[in-house]
């Protein structure tokens, strides 16, 4: 029986080849490698410490494996500790933020009666922790920061680049997971002032199924999660990743809302932001046009928003002196900055017009009350309590204020999201989005208590609910995603606005999506010259309809069928691909298939005998076994069709051919070099 392609793969390690391809150290290494066996079999039964409990630890890992493996497989207890450790650092990341947005708050009261210091305290504060994050992310991991990455952002560009095929070296390491954790618990203490939110990170179908995890423990929303790595992640989702993806995001999900029962901030699991809405009559049937319009008005505010983030990222690509900054004083930048934000929202001035002393948890939370709030502050016998609502009355009208908040975070947020730290975008856009609703439910329950509506419909109509609607549509329409009317449910656990929220999503993706603009995470990955083929397109539709023939590399290496041992090790030598293509002649260049690497140097150590090459020389189609190609491409084929066969059929290579004749290959690191020429284009 032939051997098949998985057989012959499992082979000996590669040794290193030379640099030259002299006949006489051409087989250096291989009586290099005799000479260490050698060695390894002197040493065969090296004496090492507790042999017989070591042996004894061993058997009962193996039989546990053994049990463990009878119930399902192995695998799917690492998706099990994915979600788990995911959901553990998530909640030590907000519990650490939540420690020093304490002290923040404690400082600046006992500061009271002295203005300077508490300026003093509510600027430095903030501006030092994100001086200290840009600071540590740049010196502990510089490649994060390097060829792709001005600000290093939520990662969500860079993961999706990596599930399109692409590597990306270092990127995944121990090293930039903690060093980005650290850095994000200070970015994220500096609070409401910088408005930056949170999302983790974490790898082909384990990073899949690590980015369904990260929103889920984040939110504690399996379902949206799972649906957000669809939508977000990845240009093909292949349906075995399904289960996987909802399994891991449902551990991470538990995990996440068990610790905070066991750490006692509630008494059992249950939404994140759990709201008080009227289930017996949530909305009425004409308030379908109100939701309908605030999709629209969502929709219309994030193309303004987006274009604007376009404008900032190119001024920040293009800008001399902020290129320099950026490229040598990272601290610095991130510090003014966040110095400059924390000073327009010092409570005692603006910053009373903005709630400013709300952190994102409970700007969230107090957008979603269900209390009219222009009725209550025009109400003296109802008090509004020491909560969030009296700081959205403290500028005297509650209106004043969300406009004012609407108005500067809007400019802010840009701003802010030009600093080179770790952080996540999502969060202060769903926190935008629902002021922006709820802007709109106080104004039509204010125009319904000027009796030109019933005291029936004014008493029932609910601002909460216009808020929730309004996070959904912008998130959604921001991000191009449906997604976030999902989560907008489960984070809330109010099922009663389903068809208004998917609503206004619907709209508000179609206004966003008009004249094939980009979303926020396609104009990151276009601002980083991240290679990713679907964000090129949104940048230029024209660019990945270039035929592969006009951006092919040199001429690759190739073998032909009766190839002798010179020929084959100075291909292994110069070629570090693991599929080499064979033709039936240089001189015809017709395409036969290739022969894999391994092969290569199994067929060098049988024309090898003591170091020595046989006098009878034999050919490479006598000992190899050469594999026909499943598909060819012609020169005439698009970069994007290059790229989406070598996604779908799951190969390391592609012939290109033309008549039959071999032209060039196209690898993944060939296609990664002609995105990145491409993506230089724009």
């Amino acid at each position: 029986m032939a051997p098949t392609l998985q057989d012959r793969t499992k082979s000996p390690e590669e040794p290193a080849g030379s640099q030259t391809v002299g006949e006489n150290n051409d087989w250096k290494q291989g009586n290099q490698s005799d000479t260490s066996c050698d060695r390894i079999l002197l040493q065969d039964d090296p004496w090492k410490p507790c042999q017989r409990s070591r042996a004894t630890v061993k058997g009962w890992l193996l039989k546990l494996r053994t049990c463990l493996g009878t119930v399902c497989g192995i695998e799917w207890y690492g998706y099990a500790a994915l979600g788990i450790s995911m959901a553990i650092l998530s909640f030590l990341v907000d519990l650490s933020v939540t420690k020093l947005l304490r002290a923040h708050h404690w400082l600046y009261l006992k500061l009271e009666g002295n203005s300077l210091l508490q300026f003093f305290c509510w600027t430095l504060y903030p501006a030092c922790l994100c001086a200290v994050a840009s600071s540590f992310t740049d010196n502990i991991c510089p490649f994060s920061t390097g060829l792709y990455s001005r600000g290093l952002g939520s990662g969500i560009p860079e993961v999706r680049t990596m599930l399109a095929g692409i590597e990306m070296p270092h990127y995944l390491s121990l090293t930039n997971l903690f060093t980005k954790l650290l850095a994000l618990t200070c970015t994220l203490a500096a609070g409401s002032t910088v408005f930056l939110g949170k999302v983790e990170r974490a790898a082909g179908e384990m990073l899949v199924v690590a980015a369904a995890v990260g929103v889920a423990s984040c939110f504690g929303a399996p379902i949206s999660g799972v649906l957000f790595s669809v939508e977000v992640m990845c240009s093909h989702f292949a349906l075995r990743h399904y289960c996987p993806c909802f399994f891991s995001a449902a551990c991470g999900a538990s995990m996440f809302r068990l610790l905070s029962v066991w750490s006692g901030e509630e008494e059992t699991p249950q939404a994140l932001f759990k709201t008080n809405f009227p289930s017996s009559l949530p909305f009425y049937p004409l308030e379908i046009i109100l939701f309908a319009l605030l999709g629209l008005l969502c929709g219309a505010v994030s193309c303004c928003y987006l274009f604007c983030h376009r404008r900032i990222l190119r001024f920040t690509k293009t800008n001399a002196f902020l290129l320099q900054m950026l490229a040598t004083e990272k601290a610095l930048y991130s510090g003014v900055v966040a110095l400059f934000l924390a000073s327009l929202t010092f409570p005692p001035s603006a910053g009373q017009y903005m709630a400013s002393k709300l952190t994102m948890k409970q700007l969230l939370a107090s957008l979603l009350d269900s209390r009219q709030w222009s009725s209550q502050s025009h109400n003296a016998s109802v008090q509004l309590g020491p909560d969030a609502l009296l700081e959205w009355s403290s500028s005297g009208s509650p209106l004043l204020s969300l406009a004012v908040f609407l108005l500067m975070k809007m400019w802010m947020m840009v701003l802010a999201w030009t600093l080179p730290l770790p952080t996540g975008y999502f969060m202060p856009v769903f926190v935008y989005g629902a002021a922006l609703g709820r802007l709109l439910g106080e104004a039509v329950a204010y125009v319904s208590s000027t009796g030109l509506t019933s005291s029936q419909l004014q008493a029932s109509i609910n601002p909460g609910g216009y808020a929730l609607a309004g996070a959904a549509a912008f998130s959604g329409a921001v991000t191009h995603t449906l997604s976030p009317a999902l989560l907008a449910l489960e984070l809330t656990g109010q099922f009663s606005h389903a068809l208004p929220i998917l609503l206004a999503t619907l709209l508000a993706n179609a206004v966003a999506r008009s004249g094939h603009r980009p979303s926020f995470y396609d104009a990151l990955s276009i601002g980083k010259k991240l290679p990713h083929l679907p964000s090129l397109v949104k940048a230029s539709p024209r660019l990945p309809f270039t035929p592969i023939g006009q951006v092919l590399g040199p001429k690759s290496v190739q073998l032909q069928k009766v190839a002798g041992p010179v020929e084959v090790q100075h291909a292994v030598n110069t070629s570090t691909d693991q599929q080499i293509p064979v033709v039936d002649s240089h001189e015809s260049r017709i395409v036969l298939g290739f022969v894999l690497r391994s092969e290569l140097l199994m067929f060098l150590r049988h024309c090898t005998t003591d170091g020595v090459t046989q006098t009878l020389e034999k050919h490479l189609d006598e000992v190899c076994c050469i594999y026909p190609t499943a598909v060819l491409l012609s020169p005439h084929n698009t970069v994007q069709e290059a790229h989406s066969i070598l996604n779908l059929v799951g190969v390391q290579s592609l012939c290109v051919a033309d008549r039959g004749r071999l032209v060039g290959i196209i690898t993944w690191p060939e296609m990664k070099r002609i995105l990145e020429d491409l993506a230089k284009e724009i």
